[in-house]
């Protein structure tokens, strides 16, 4: 619209009521009839003129408007024909009306019109695109953005290829922080001389700078045993396609030496800061050293995954940490009223023996202590009915619900024995309620873990949490005398865990045993909690002779699907398959309830357990493992424990 327009309708309107205003002023000053006429005359003359021009200006306006509109006519069959943006008309059947000429570069040979579009386009259905959602093509190596408008019946196409393309860069190119921690340095230098010692740090440094320029790592070292990096994403994500062979290869480097070095690996790709980046990375290496070492740790907005871990921790030869932790505790146990001390569901002899040694150390710094007990105690029946002989040791047993009475004191602790996850506990709600918690457990940390406790002694280089527990009771400052039955449980627990010290028995395991064997413990007992029922025994056999052997050395075996066996009976058939000739590894799979399934496995140390089982929901050791999927049946368990077995033989393949 013109835009003097405006400005002409006000000056006609303003002259209309001056017009007004004369002839209004000349009747009340004067009576005379002829200026009144003159006055009129000149209203009529104002009239006239008002009308003409708004005659013109009216027919201007229609002229302005169809003018326009041509040209917008216009710039729309221009923009048709030569913006950069498809359009595809539909008719009712879904068949191609009409398009433009942008189209037509998709498919130059090829007549569209008539035929249905999810011919040419396969991704373009009408009937399935009910929202106007984008909907992502590739044409000829090209990225596009499609619209379906559905009341015009209406595709819109949109090259997205370099928008694709800086998304893409984006992400590749998002900063990743991490810690590398060198495992056992102090101790692997032990037993050589200066120039040996030397020597061997310095191959091993030459291999992480080898492999940090490999990756385009910017390594810093910020102690005698870790270094700080930051790299891309797309870095981050070739050393998760190559399994973080830096590991192996610093393992096999170190190999022959008495105590060789590892890696361990914490990385973040979580976080919006780089301040939190780095937060998120120290915490990941401190689960991959609590883990054991020899292991890489990535943060991801998912979940901590887990890579390496093929050796068993190595046994610390200081027991500075264990006399640190004895004190501590005792300093809590001044602090409070009482103690509930609360293990893992279908507790076993280390759970229990471990509970017991907690009640000692208790009672020890005059605080009262209770144990809570699970309903499914079948793999410990024996002990308790020792314990129902023994009235003061059968009286600290009490209920999840009683316990929940005294949870809400601030003066209560509750003390984790035998695992560190919170959906393994016997009574979770005492976790939640709890003002202090205390975890004691010899188990690799998984993701799920205890949040906000007042003190963790998780040491997977121990046997057993009864060891752990029998440290810190020697290291107690008041006179010990523990009870045979007492002694004897924390025994057990151990015996069991290291299957009569052929596995994961180190010098602090047979020194833990020797202390209780001073106190107590009678070697009888204890092998009489450990004997088998002949019942049991023929249950065993029935369950492990259907067993497949999977890549010639892997033993699978299957329970029958219309019977429950209990956890012990399939952790049991888990050690005896181990036992075998040939077998590297075994796998039990069997119902412990309706519907529940219970997996166990047992590893020589060649394939890691604790990574598959972690995968399927579980976690434990590098060589024994287990874990409950849910809903699942036991076909289908077999079925995701091949693919992932598989999985890992291939990355050790590749490694």
């Amino acid at each position: 619209m013109p835009k003097n327009f405006m400005h002409r309708w006000l000056r006609i309107s303003t002259s209309w009521i001056l017009g007004l205003t004369v002839i209004l002023l000349i009747w009340i000053l004067t009576e005379k009839l002829s200026y009144v006429a003159i006055a009129i005359l000149c209203v009529g003359l104002l009239t006239a003129m008002q009308y003409k021009t708004e005659f013109e200006q009216k027919k201007e306006q229609s002229q302005y408007v169809l003018t326009l509109t041509d040209r917008i006519q216009f710039a729309g069959q221009l923009a048709v024909k030569h913006l950069p943006v498809g359009m595809i008309l539909l008719n009712h059947a879904g068949e191609v009306q009409w398009h433009n000429p942008f189209v037509s570069n998709f498919f130059p040979k090829a007549r569209l019109i008539g035929h249905k579009i999810a011919e040419y386009l396969p991704e373009l259905d009408p009937e399935e695109h009910l929202l106007s959602d984008p909907v992502m093509i590739q044409i000829h190596g090209k990225h596009y953005s499609c619209v379906y408008h559905r009341a015009e019946r209406l595709y819109l196409i949109e090259e997205v290829t370099k928008w694709i393309s800086l998304q893409e860069k984006y992400e590749e190119e998002k900063p990743i922080l991490g810690f590398l921690h060198l495992d056992n340095i102090d101790e692997a230098g032990q037993g050589l001389s200066d120039q040996e010692e030397t020597l061997l740090i310095s191959k091993v440094f030459q291999a992480i700078s080898e492999w940090a320029l490999r990756y385009e790592v910017a390594l810093k070292r910020i102690d005698t045993d870790k270094m700080f990096f930051i790299m891309f994403q797309k870095n981050l994500d070739r050393m998760i396609h190559d399994r973080f062979d830096i590991l192996d290869t610093v393992r096999e480097m170190t190999r022959n030496n008495k105590i060789p070095i590892t890696l361990s690996l914490g990385v973040a790709s979580l976080g919006e800061t780089l301040v939190e980046k780095s937060k998120h990375a120290q915490a990941a290496l401190e689960v991959a050293l609590a883990r054991g070492g020899d292991q890489a740790a990535v943060q991801s907005k998912e979940k901590i995954a887990f890579f390496g871990g093929k050796t068993n921790a190595v046994e610390k030869r200081n027991r500075v940490k264990a006399r640190v932790i004895s004190h501590a505790i005792s300093n809590l146990l001044q602090d409070c009223k009482r103690v509930i001390v609360m293990g893992h569901k279908q507790p076993d002899l280390d759970a229990i023996g471990a509970a017991i040694g907690v009640v000692k150390l208790a009672e020890l710094n005059d605080c009262e202590a209770f144990i809570i007990l699970d309903d499914d105690l079948s793999a410990v029946r024996k002990l308790m009915d020792e314990i129902e002989k023994h009235e003061d040791v059968n009286d600290v047993f009490l209920s999840p619900d009683q316990a929940m009475q005294w949870i809400d004191d601030p003066d209560t602790l509750l003390v984790l024995v035998d695992t560190h996850k919170p959906s393994l506990v016997t009574e979770k709600r005492l976790i939640d309620r709890a003002e202090k918690v205390v975890v004691i457990d010899h188990h690799r940390r998984g993701e799920d873990f205890v949040e906000d406790s007042v003190l963790v002694y998780l040491e997977p280089y121990a046997s057993s949490t009864c060891e752990l527990v029998t440290e810190l009771l020697q290291y107690q400052d008041h006179r010990l005398t523990m009870d045979t039955l007492e002694a004897s449980a924390l025994l057990s627990g151990i015996v069991v865990d290291t299957k009569n010290f052929s596995v994961r028995s180190g010098s602090r395991t047979f020194e833990a045993a020797a202390f209780l064997r001073r106190h107590g413990a009678d070697l009888m007992l204890v092998q009489s909690l450990l004997k088998e029922d002949l019942s049991r025994f023929v249950k065993r056999a029935e369950l492990i002779r259907n067993t497949e052997l999977y890549q010639g050395k892997i033993a699978i075996a299957v329970g029958d699907e219309s019977r429950v066996y209990d956890q012990l009976l399939i952790a049991q058939a888990a050690n005896t398959l181990l036992d075998m000739q040939g077998i590297s590894a075994s796998f039990v799979i069997a119902y412990k309830a309706e519907g529940v399934v219970s997996i166990s496995a047992r590893s020589e140390g060649d394939l890691n357990v604790q990574l598959i089982m972690e995968q399927m929901g579980g976690g434990g050791h590098l060589t024994h493992a287990a874990c409950q999927p849910e809903h699942k049946s036991v076909p289908e368990c077999k079925q995701i424990l091949k693919s992932l077995i598989q999985e890992q033989l291939e990355g050790e393949e590749t490694s």
